[in-house]
């Protein structure tokens, strides 16, 4: 790994949070991920982001199960209670294993919701592994074209995405940064995060919350492996190969939500990404929401999964 856990680093025990839901370990894709699920019906798989865990939608669990869904929220490759291999953190390979994770939870399709990091990786399920996937919900993410298009044209987006442009493409210098004491971590939630959730009581636990699980070790090295991937592949073959595949139109019915105020993805990046999308496709800006729309509006989030999930089940 590229770098030792500094003193007093936790364990991976504290993103096992108890609650309402079940936390187990599927196996997929060769490799163990933590699920906390809840609920039986049709499949409802929640994908968390940068820099977050499974606990990003534990409102929307809840909320979900009672709706009459089986919602599983997954911690991604190298996050929280899954497992951490040195490798794999390339797109193709964090969508297969997403494609994989629904067989093994003995479903054929899901609704697949993310947000961010989970976000990129529902496009890409969706137009690489289109068999498993019922319908998208996007949040806080543009399409993965989009979004590396905007950032080579568009002043504003290069700004926006410095933090993984630079940050991160500096050996050694993310993975100090997310365990020495989590103040990056904070200091990126106040920079994201917009004016109805930012400073509330439920702001500051829950940021210290993800905080804490970027310090498990090695959770910063598996983060900023997926960031370095995003870049140094752009002139790469496999990243020649991975631009090809997600040529494809998404089929399945898309459902974009994106935050007026998200200084992360901009608005004016994320909206173009209808584009890719030849399924039934929706655009919803949402008012005073940064780049976290399931924490900063939560029962709008959840208002907006459960008609989608209605309408396309």
């Amino acid at each position: 790994m590229a770098y030792g856990p500094f003193p007093g680093h936790p364990d991976s025990a504290v993103t096992l949070i108890e609650g309402p839901w079940t936390h187990r370990t599927v196996r997929g894709n060769g490799i163990a991920l933590h699920v906390a699920e809840l609920g039986s019906g049709p499949l409802v798989l929640l994908l968390h982001g940068f820099p977050q865990f499974w606990w990003t939608w534990h409102r929307q669990l809840v909320d979900l199960a009672e709706a009459g869904f089986h919602a599983v929220a997954v911690d991604l490759r190298g996050y929280g209670s899954s497992d951490k291999p040195p490798r794999g953190y390339d797109l193709p390979t964090l969508t297969s294993d997403i494609a994989a994770l629904v067989s093994a939870l003995g479903e054929e399709r899901a609704m697949i919701v993310g947000n961010d990091l989970g976000g990129l990786i529902a496009w890409c399920v969706g137009a690489r592994h289109p068999g498993v996937v019922r319908s998208l919900v996007v949040l806080g993410a543009a399409h993965p074209l989009r979004l590396r298009s905007a950032i080579w044209r568009d002043k504003g987006q290069r700004r926006a995405s410095r933090y993984a442009l630079r940050t991160f493409q500096i050996p050694r210098r993310p993975e100090y940064l997310l365990g020495r004491d989590g103040a990056w971590v904070r200091r990126l939630f106040d920079r994201w995060t917009g004016p109805r959730w930012r400073g509330t009581p439920g702001y500051v636990a829950d940021v210290a919350r993800y905080a804490e699980a970027m310090r498990v070790h090695p959770v910063g090295y598996c983060a900023a492996e997926a960031f370095r991937w995003l870049w140094r592949s752009v002139l790469r073959a496999d990243g020649r190969r991975y631009v090809s595949s997600m040529r494809r139109a998404v089929t399945a019915p898309v459902l974009q939500l994106h935050g007026d105020v998200d200084s992360c993805v901009l608005p004016t990046t994320a909206q173009g990404s209808g584009q890719y999308v030849t399924g039934t496709y929706e655009w919803r800006l949402l008012d005073g929401v940064g780049h976290f729309p399931q924490n900063e509006v939560p029962e709008l989030v959840t208002g907006e999964l459960l008609r989608w999930a209605k309408l396309h089940q």
